[in-house]
């Protein structure tokens, strides 16, 4: 009996050892496998980027425009600016520089006419980062969102974009905002409803219109509400396509916002 009790426990301590090493292999699978909390560099941005950003002291003075970052603190791009609906467009080179912290700096060399400079904060999965101007006398917030895998154009695949808009009367100085559904079919025509707040009136029409868009993703739309003069925009593409950040370029009002699949 002693003997059978001594296997047994021979047999036992072997069992217990054999399901520790067990767990420690498993636990160093599982240690290996999870990714350790990643620090940021200028590699982090890197890509194809929409942004926005616009002055919410002075409403109406708004930028939308594209850049592409190399991952070594270089950027290149192009900008449209509505300020009261007067609209200027150009071109910038500029550099970023990227904290571990996911914290930096961006700095356009022309923009609004001027160099341009922002704080900038990527988010976890570095596909785009919240952005403030960091020159002093001015309060414009604003954001960025990578392009990713898209291909851009009138490929004639159909997409139905719910729309998100705000601005201003230029002449009246009466506030507006607009939300609805539109459809792009793919081959340049846009139908849809939207919905009008105009100084607090509301009002919902169907609207038609067209668009463009080129392979770098950048285009037009016009959207011509029922009974109404047609507004356009310009526009830039995020998300994989599936986003569009919008800018009127009338010289009479001034809507910005963007438009999602």
């Amino acid at each position: 009996m002693n003997c059978i009790r001594q296997q047994a426990a021979g047999n036992s301590a072997r069992f217990r050892t054999t399901i520790i090493s067990v767990f420690v292999f498993l636990l160093a699978i599982l240690i290996a496998a999870t990714p350790a909390s990643a620090a940021c560099s200028n590699a982090s941005l890197k890509g194809v980027f929409g942004y926005y950003h616009g002055h919410e002291v002075y409403l109406g003075n708004y930028v939308v425009g594209q850049f592409t970052a190399d991952g070594k603190g270089n950027v290149s791009g192009s900008w449209t600016w509505s300020w009261y609906g007067a609209v200027t467009a150009g071109t910038f080179t500029g550099t970023y520089s990227i904290a571990e912290n996911c914290t930096g700096s961006l700095t356009f060399s022309d923009e609004e006419g001027s160099p341009e400079d922002f704080y900038i904060v990527l988010d976890n999965a570095h596909k785009g980062f919240q952005m403030i101007v960091s020159d002093s006398g001015s309060t414009q917030p604003g954001f960025g969102v990578e392009l990713g895998t898209a291909t851009c154009g009138l490929t004639g695949k159909k997409q139905t974009f719910a729309t998100n808009l705000a601005g201003i009367l230029v002449e009246s100085d009466e506030p507006e905002a607009v939300v609805g559904q539109i459809v792009l079919d793919g081959k340049g025509n846009i139908s849809g409803t939207e919905t009008f707040s105009v100084n607090n009136n509301i009002s919902t029409v169907s609207v038609t219109g067209t668009y463009t868009q080129s392979s770098d993703c950048i285009g037009t739309a016009q959207i011509t509400p029922e009974g109404s003069s047609a507004t356009n925009f310009y526009t830039v593409a995020v998300n994989s396509g599936k986003e569009l950040l919008l800018l009127e370029t009338d010289n009479n009002s001034f809507l910005t916002g963007n438009a999602q699949e």
